[in-house]
């Protein structure tokens, strides 16, 4: 069987509402920028890892760390209400036109979610080969009980009944830390993940760590100092 290529991305735009220049920011001794790509290339199945920005600090700290930046990501894919699949399109794009470069799978990694395991990358990759799927995403299990509201009275959505935990199954919950999916899925289908050919993987707690505000950011220091991050 051929060896798939596999190319990591990471978004990282230079500009941040909610903590100024995040993606820079320290935890643990390095800015948050440096933890997905240490992490992706660690993986020796992924060939190689690309920071899209728009920021020139952000594309020097990304190569001290061992990025590649071959090219700024344009003011308009730079905006707050940019969703993360034209800044997909817009990588796979260039490398294709200026390179001649097409992974077969793409790893989405962003640095607000630090602590995802090498082993996690390493076990969705053994999907990939056993499984023939589009793609694979993290989930955490929620054994919560959900309402839902008509705007006037409240019932219950799941589980239907009241029941011990024991007795239900419980949700699965988009984790939001990483996405593979084939280059097809991405460029033909028009999405991030193909939601029929899909493998789920469940994470740990801490990986799903995503760091938006000030208190996330706190909470992840202390967490980091109270636990030691297992590979």
């Amino acid at each position: 069987m051929r060896l798939e290529s596999v190319l990591a991305i990471i978004p990282a735009r230079g500009d941040s509402k909610s903590i100024p220049r995040k993606n820079l920011v320290s935890l643990g001794g390095k800015p948050l920028l440096a933890w997905p790509i240490e992490l992706a290339r660690s993986v020796t199945r992924i060939e190689r890892v690309i920071v899209s920005t728009d920021d020139n600090e952000i594309t020097k700290v990304a190569k001290h760390y061992g990025a590649e930046v071959p090219f700024k990501r344009p003011a308009s894919l730079s905006t707050d209400d940019i969703p993360t699949l034209p800044v997909l399109q817009h990588c796979l794009s260039w490398l294709e036109k200026h390179e001649g470069y097409r992974p077969d799978i793409i790893l989405l990694l962003y640095a607000t979610t630090p602590f995802i395991r090498k082993s996690r990358i390493e076990e969705a990759l053994d999907v990939f080969e056993k499984s023939g799927c589009n793609s694979v995403m993290g989930v955490q299990k929620d054994w919560g009980r959900f309402w839902r509201s008509d705007g006037t009275r409240y019932s219950p959505f799941y589980p239907k009944r009241r029941l011990n935990r024991q007795q239900y199954t419980p949700l699965l919950r988009e984790a939001g830390n990483m996405y593979f999916s084939r280059l097809q899925v991405i460029i033909e289908m028009n999405t991030v993940i193909d939601e029929v050919r899909i493998e789920f993987l469940s994470v740990e707690h801490e990986e799903t760590i995503d760091i938006d505000t000030r208190k996330d950011l706190q909470r992840a220091r202390l967490w980091l100092k109270e636990h030691k991050l297992r590979k």
